[in-house]
């Protein structure tokens, strides 16, 4: 019996050690922190909640913030995922980069891949003057649909318009579908693996002018190596780095800004 209680208390101690070992690395590894936050937890939740953690984040924004206020909804959606869940907004941090560089190049016309749950697109969409636009693109249905409500309880659906689909068929679509002559602002925020071919895509169907501005996020984690090594190689483009950390975390991450020299 004691033998028996014995094993018991160190196979408890090991998954204790285990667990306050994964809990480190979570704070100092990202990626033991997204299979934790991306994998493991959200998918036990999803199970025990029965509904999505963006269906969670827009629920906690609508019982929490304020109507028509976008600063209060991106306030509700940063205090949910530093506090609750973790997700891939661009978060406080690197969204005062995101901030500054819109209030630099103060778009008429503004492009967002990666809508996810319509944080940035608020974030983008409540700095924009009167008359301007943000096209925002996201490939999957769910958030989409997530990201329409936000944007609408953030009262700047005005300012903001959808677009479902994949980015590689909806960018040659921009000219002629929607009235795009050129675009003042890109952010790129959706698999990083499109970084590259969405950029030349954009050059490809003339919608780049000198002096339009790429912002895009996530470059070191998850990472972004073919595009940068495409952008700050290439002659028709000025780079500048901003280095940061991954939303809500302490692990590294950067955004890099590309002003496109025509």
């Amino acid at each position: 019996m004691l033998e028996s209680s014995s094993v018991l208390l160190f196979i408890v101690f090991v998954l204790l050690f285990i667990f306050l070992l994964f809990a480190v690395l979570i704070r100092k590894n990202g990626s033991a922190a997204l299979i934790w936050n991306e994998i493991i937890r959200e998918k036990i939740t999803n199970f025990i909640m029965n509904q999505s953690k963006e269906q969670r984040i827009l629920n906690f924004v609508l019982q929490n913030a304020v109507r028509g206020d976008p600063c209060s909804v991106l306030d509700a959606i940063d205090k949910y995922c530093s506090q609750k869940e973790w997700a891939m907004n661009v978060g406080d941090e690197k969204g005062l980069i995101l901030d500054k560089t819109v209030e630099e190049v103060n778009p008429s016309v503004a492009l967002e891949l990666g809508t996810y749950c319509g944080y940035s697109a608020v974030r983008i969409a409540r700095l924009l003057k009167a008359g301007a636009q943000l096209l925002t693109v996201e490939f999957n249905p769910e958030f989409a649909a997530i990201a329409k409500q936000m944007i609408e309880f953030a009262g700047v659906q005005e300012k903001v318009k959808l677009l479902e689909g994949p980015s590689e068929e909806i960018i040659p679509q921009l000219k002629k579908k929607y009235e795009v002559d050129t675009l003042d602002f890109v952010f790129l925020d959706h698999w990083k693996d499109r970084y590259t071919p969405d950029t030349i895509l954009l050059q490809e169907c003339n919608l780049l002018r000198k002096g339009s501005v790429l912002l895009a996020d996530n470059i070191i984690f998850p990472g972004a190596p073919e595009f940068l090594k495409y952008i700050r190689n290439n002659p028709r483009f000025q780079c500048t780095n901003y280095p940061s950390h991954l939303e809500y975390m302490k692990v590294e991450d950067a955004m890099e800004k590309a002003v496109f020299l025509g």
